[in-house]
């Protein structure tokens, strides 16, 4: 199945910036498609940004024009570039992947629909 590790997570004041990495150990090009999700203590995990093989992106209205989500096919790479951080932002992120098109492009934010997780990194933001 492989990993997926996180990292480039930490704290921010409101209004800064993060970039997210997602090391997929080897198997980036064989998604359907790629996620972020987050949770929030004492809330849902919710998907933030999802990357499809085809290249194609999909956001939350939560995060739409603060972040993009990329990769790295060459480096086996997903990121997830995070403007303009609010406080709501806070939560620890996971990058998750999906080998099954039909699922993940039906339903792009249900957790069910992914395979493989990571263990999760904080993201916090402050004011």
């Amino acid at each position: 199945q492989g990993q997926l590790v996180e990292s480039g997570g930490g704290s921010v004041q409101t209004g800064g910036s993060l970039r997210l990495s997602c090391a997929a150990a080897g198997f980036i090009s064989s998604m359907s498609c790629m996620g972020w999700f987050r949770q929030a203590p004492g809330k849902e995990r919710e998907g933030v940004a999802q990357i499809r093989k085809t290249g194609g992106t999909a956001y939350t209205d939560a995060v739409k024009g603060r972040f993009t989500i990329s990769q790295d096919i060459a480096k086996n790479t997903m990121y997830l570039q995070m403007n303009s951080l609010k406080a709501e932002d806070t939560a620890t992120y996971y990058c998750a992947r999906s080998t099954t098109t039909s699922v993940c492009y039906s339903t792009p934010w249900a957790s069910w629909a992914y395979n493989t997780w990571g263990q999760g990194i904080q993201v916090t933001v402050s004011s």
